[in-house]
């Protein structure tokens, strides 16, 4: 693989296993609110892409929609609120495993079919993620959990939604800025339960423009060069690079029972995704 490749590839997989990194460290190191916290990361992504569309205007055309733009939103808050309990390494494994049992999902019902190894994936996957979240004393938060699972159904729909709908870097744009009015309503209803300081900011807006923004828009830019089966694989990585990341950087525990859950969900997942050599 090109050495091009692999730069832009991990630097996108670093990209989002940092939107964990950077949420849940905002919550716990900072006083900013999850209301706050969302605007600002959207606007901030807005911002970003915005930026790198008018800097490539030999980009091909891509039109949000308001469908998608709301599914960004509520994923964005969802995610948020979510962080205020969750470990990194948690609610990235469950917002991975809810985006792609979403996913899979729908493409059942819209008659795809899936082989036996597949079937047995998927099958591993929901079991790794009911272990998880079964009563226990290592089982994360109910309540957050939950909102981190309707975040990862919300970002599955999103990302259903912008199949073959123009270029995704101003697709992304698009609904970005899109998502940023709900986003500055709902931040302007809760002015006066508003937590902001100058910390809290930062990391939103390093969330939103960096982790976000770009990390999306290089993540694009690296599709265009691998298979997407590779791509696939590679995204099984993000859950691992924020679990390490969370016990380095943020102290973070990592059970054995979110190790364990965290390879059948994988496992399961790399079974439907990756296709087998002939």
């Amino acid at each position: 693989m090109p050495v091009r490749v692999v730069v832009l590839m991990s630097a996108a997989l670093i990209a989002f296993a940092a939107n964990s990194i950077l949420t849940r460290a905002a919550f716990t190191s900072t006083s900013i609110d999850p209301v706050s916290f969302t605007a600002i990361r959207i606007v901030s992504g807005a911002i970003m892409l915005w930026l790198i569309v008018r800097a490539q205007p030999t980009l091909p055309e891509g039109r949000g929609s308001w469908g998608s733009a709301l599914a960004l939103f509520v994923y964005a808050i969802g995610f948020s609120f979510a962080y205020l309990s969750l470990t990194a390494a948690t609610g990235a494994l469950l917002l991975f495993g809810a985006v792609q049992v979403t996913m899979i999902s729908w493409y059942l019902a819209t008659g795809a079919r899936l082989t036996s190894r597949q079937w047995s994936g998927f099958a591993l996957a929901l079991a790794g993620l009911i272990w998880l979240l079964s009563p226990g004393l290592s089982a994360p938060p109910p309540i957050p959990a939950a909102l981190m699972i309707a975040a990862g159904v919300a970002w599955g729909v999103y990302t259903l939604r912008a199949n073959g709908s123009g270029d995704p870097t101003r697709v992304t744009a698009s609904n970005f800025l899109l998502a940023s009015l709900p986003a500055l309503v709902l931040a302007m209803a809760f002015i006066p339960e508003a937590i902001v300081d100058v910390p809290g900011v930062l990391l939103a807006a390093a969330s939103g423009a960096l982790a976000s923004g770009l990390g999306y828009a290089v993540w694009y830019a690296a599709l265009k060069l691998i298979r997407t089966s590779t791509a696939a694989v590679a995204q099984l990585s993000v859950p691992v690079i924020t679990a390490i990341a969370g016990a380095g950087l943020l102290s973070e525990p990592l059970t054995l029972r979110l190790v364990l859950a965290g390879l059948v969900v994988l496992g399961g997942i790399a079974l439907v995704v990756v296709k087998p050599r002939s």
